[in-house]
């Protein structure tokens, strides 16, 4: 994942020289072994292609052959058979000349139609290299008959594209007097009549995609949150459940030197409770957007998800079991997340969380806000794109610290990413461009200001939090 590569190696210049030849040589050996399958397939084509005509031409000549001697037959019947009308002899050329034509149409092959690649045959109107022509809507191979004039289409393409179906109510989307207006979403790119944001179509908490009329309907969690079906299966539901993962994400802030050594706990809440604890922690830039975790510094009782819920009539959660318990400590008493979430969400948002932990128990508590949260979103970014390795063994020691000491144990995780589901894999991407997308003015323009620092950092940790440090000092808090 591009800039979160931490890990550098420093080989000698002798090492470096050798790789340097040896990579030189064999890209020698697969340009010249390119260059030799080119030449003979060109070859090929031409001595085939030569065939072809020869074969045409000798064709050709034979029917002009037979074309001839059959006029030569119809002015010798014509002499030997004077009483014939000359409208009869016209008809009996007409015929000789149809009957040649006959002969060319069938037995002469044009050479080969090529694609607009110039690199491969078209056969049946569909090129042999799939880039050449494709649909500019559903991006499949097209054959060269359904080619609109209106540009690269498929028929049913062209009418999509020209009027779109919404993908919620799946009707056309209706026209205005300013013309068609939709709404996409920016990652999932489905279109969909704006009325669907505004008529109580259910929304999921975890994806934000709609629920579709005629699909599967998405559960109603008992604080009011909608999950859809594919979210609801990756869910975790209760801090039971969340043990594991909880385990994991300390391990992978030791891997990266930033052991987390108090405990706390990590509870699983509903939104009222979150929405209650953020009361009490008196925090108030949250409300620029939706809160979904947080670390909390002061003593308050949290009521938190015991046992997970079991879904009941209308898709709607039932036989829940809560619990409340008195969280006490010094500068970190505990870790709120919202329960619900598939697992992949509810560990960005425990590393995100976690780092605001280390901050604390380390003694940075007059950071710049949005720089603090830019960093822990880089945190939690750090994370998600760990998990997408097929091996976890660039979870440890990926940072290039300033620390000289030795990389710990490579973290296990419970499930590689060549074991995920396509739901799963298309999740964490979706997880990965909101943070990297995120325009809001505390967690988006922070996680900018924080990368651009890790740049003139060489992605060192260690050197971005001092020049956050540095930054905090030198400027004032900014306000939202």
């Amino acid at each position: 994942m591009g800039f979160f590569s931490w890990f550098r190696h420093d080989p000698s210049k002798d090492d470096i020289e050798t790789a340097k030849k040896i990579s030189l040589h064999e890209e020698e050996d697969r340009r010249a072994r390119e260059q030799i399958e080119i030449t003979r397939a060109k070859e090929i084509s031409t001595l085939a292609l030569a065939d072809q005509k020869q074969d045409g031409k000798r064709i050709l000549e034979e029917s002009k052959e037979k074309g001839i001697s059959k006029q030569v037959d119809v002015k010798q019947d014509v002499q030997q058979h004077p009483n014939t009308t000359s409208m009869e002899t016209f008809k009996g050329k007409e015929q000789i000349n149809h009957s040649k034509d006959d002969v060319e149409e069938d037995v002469v092959n044009p050479p080969p139609s090529i694609c607009i690649g110039g690199k491969s045959e078209i056969r049946d109107g569909i090129p042999e290299n799939p880039q050449c022509l494709c649909c500019f809507h559903c991006h499949k191979p097209i054959a060269t008959h359904e080619v609109l004039k209106k540009g690269k289409f498929h028929v049913d393409c062209y009418k999509e594209h020209r009027h779109p179906t919404c993908y919620v109510c799946k009707q056309k989307i209706p026209s205005t007097e300013e013309g068609i207006k939709y709404n996409k979403h920016p990652f999932w790119k489905k279109k969909y009549c704006p009325c669907h944001d505004n008529d109580g179509t259910a929304k999921c908490c975890s994806c934000e995609r709609l629920e579709e009329s005629f699909g599967t309907k998405y559960v109603m969690l008992a604080d009011g949150r909608w999950l859809c079906r594919e979210c609801m299966e990756y869910a975790v539901m209760d801090t039971d459940e969340c043990h594991e993962l909880h385990v994991e994400i300390r391990e992978f802030f030791e891997g990266l030197f930033f052991k987390v050594d108090k405990e706390f706990p990590l509870l699983l809440v509903e939104k009222q409770a979150l929405n209650k604890a953020e009361e009490e922690e008196k925090i108030d830039y949250h409300r620029a957007a939706v809160t979904r975790g947080l670390c909390m510094s002061e003593e308050q009782p949290v009521t938190s998800i015991k046992r997970r819920p079991r879904i009941g009539p209308n898709n709607q959660l039932t036989e829940m079991v809560t619990e409340t318990q008195r969280v006490t400590g010094c500068e970190v008493t505990g870790i709120l997340i919202l329960y619900g979430f598939p697992r992949l969400l509810t560990g960005y948002i425990l590393a995100h969380e976690m780092m605001h932990a280390w901050l604390r128990l380390n003694g940075y508590k007059n950071l710049k806000l949005e720089l603090e949260e830019g960093l822990c979103q880089a945190l939690g970014l750090r994370w998600l794109e760990s998990r997408t390795f097929a091996s976890t063994d660039a979870a440890a020691a990926s940072v290039a610290s300033s620390s000289s000491s030795p990389a710990p144990p490579a973290v296990t995780t419970s499930k590689k990413s060549d074991e995920w589901s396509d739901f799963e894999k298309k999740f964490v991407e979706f997880c990965i461009y909101q943070i990297k997308e995120d325009d809001s003015p505390v967690y988006g323009h922070g996680f900018k200001q924080v990368y651009q620092m890790m740049v003139s950092n060489n992605y060192s940790l260690k050197g971005t939090l001092k020049e956050i440090v540095s930054v905090s000092k030198a400027t004032p808090d900014s306000k939202f």
